[in-house]
């Protein structure tokens, strides 16, 4: 199942319920869990992005599908990157 990497930064409704965001985190996990995506790891940062969450999805759009629904809750901007393993990088190679 390919991996993606999430980073997210607080909308302005989202840090003013920044009380609530373990309890967001916990209805995204379960959200994403009915719709086959297993969030492997959420973690809250300093620095540039405020969360970075790491999911495991069965596809491209089931990623992009759950994140819109996410951000139209309107508390957190999100930036998605796909991860490839090292296993991954070198069927890629192969084709260079």
């Amino acid at each position: 199942m390919p991996t993606y990497v999430i980073l997210g930064n607080y909308s302005d409704q989202g840090i003013r319920n920044i009380k609530d965001t373990t309890k967001r985190a916990e209805a995204f996990r379960n959200f994403a869990k009915g719709m086959g995506v297993a969030v492997k790891e959420i973690y809250w940062t300093m620095g540039r992005y405020d969360v970075v969450t790491i999911i495991d999805a069965p596809d491209d759009p089931t990623a992009t599908r759950l994140l819109l629904a996410a951000g139209a809750l309107g508390n957190v901007r999100t930036e998605t990157l796909r991860a490839f393993t090292e296993r991954d990088m070198g069927q890629i190679l192969k084709g260079i």
